[in-house]
């Protein structure tokens, strides 16, 4: 079997590079969401989740360079054009939103995109002993998912 420098199979690197660029499209989307929701909002909570959402998209724009930096370490080359993103993407596009609860809902139902994504790649690097991209998706899905719950806690509904 083949290893790469890190020493892991190089096949299954490549295939968990492949993966972590789809996650990488998909938080793009997310982190632009993010942005036009931030500058976007109206209404009474605007103050707090003016705050929340910028809070959110400081996040998302450090794992965009952390999953960025994985794809680099297991040798293959992040995706880094909107085209390309556009492409792959699967989180659903928010545009002109100003109401907080259309916004909200839109967090929730991108972070559930991701962590379906994440936890396919979670499986896969668990496979592949790889432990830094294991490490990386266990601690994605673990911020993401309490992030859900206190959306959702927003909304007024359970998880």
């Amino acid at each position: 079997m083949e290893l790469n420098s890190i020493g892991l199979p190089t096949g299954q690197s490549r295939e968990l590079a492949k993966d972590l660029n789809v996650l990488l499209a998909n938080f793009q989307t997310y982190y632009q969401n993010l942005r036009g929701i931030h500058w976007n909002i109206r209404g009474k909570g605007f103050f707090d989740l003016h705050a929340k959402f910028e809070e959110l998209y400081n996040d998302a724009n450090l794992k965009v360079d952390l999953l960025a930096e994985r794809i680099l370490t297991l040798g293959e080359t992040p995706k880094h054009t909107f085209e390309a993103y556009m492409k792959t993407s699967s989180v659903p596009v928010g545009e002109n939103i100003s109401k907080d609860e259309t916004a909200i809902r839109l967090i929730v139902d991108s972070l559930k995109e991701l962590l379906i994504i994440e936890r396919r790649i979670l499986l896969a690097s668990a496979e592949a002993d790889d432990e830094g991209t294991n490490a990386m998706m266990s601690d994605f899905i673990t911020e993401q998912e309490k992030t859900v719950w206190m959306m959702k806690a927003w909304l007024a509904e359970k998880v």
